[in-house]
């Protein structure tokens, strides 16, 4: 009886990690993307006036990045900066690959820290932070 105590502690355990490893993003890729360009291509479009098409690319590549930049946390805080600034760097450069207009990087980047600064108000409102 015992062993099957334990057979049934370990197995809630293990399932418990990895249901809680998938819900910190450690799910597919690929689902993530789906959720995400669901989630941000409409207003991506609305507010920079881009194609259906040059949206999903925009999103595709800044997803890519964002995706690069979730190893930051363990980095000083110049170091993070100096990787964040050559990540937007290269980001920029795809951008203009697409091709965008500089305008239009422009109102993709303006739209992209509008949303990076309601997330963080989001958090921040939310029991005052982790002060």
């Amino acid at each position: 009886m015992k062993k099957i105590l334990l057979l049934v502690a370990l197995f809630v355990t293990v399932y418990s990690t990895s249901v809680s490893a998938q819900q910190q993003g450690g799910g597919d890729p690929v689902a993530m993307l789906a959720k995400y360009k669901e989630r941000v291509k409409p207003q991506l479009i609305e507010k920079t006036k881009l194609s259906d098409d040059q949206a999903d690319k925009v999103l595709d590549l800044s997803f890519g990045s964002r995706m690069a930049l979730r190893g930051l946390r363990d980095l000083s805080e110049e170091d993070r900066k100096k990787k964040m600034e050559e990540v937007q760097a290269d980001l920029n450069k795809k951008y203009k690959a697409l091709p965008l207009t500089d305008d239009q990087i422009k109102n993709v980047n303006s739209f992209f820290d509008e949303e990076r600064k309601k997330m963080q108000q989001r958090q921040g409102g939310n029991g005052g932070g982790n002060n």
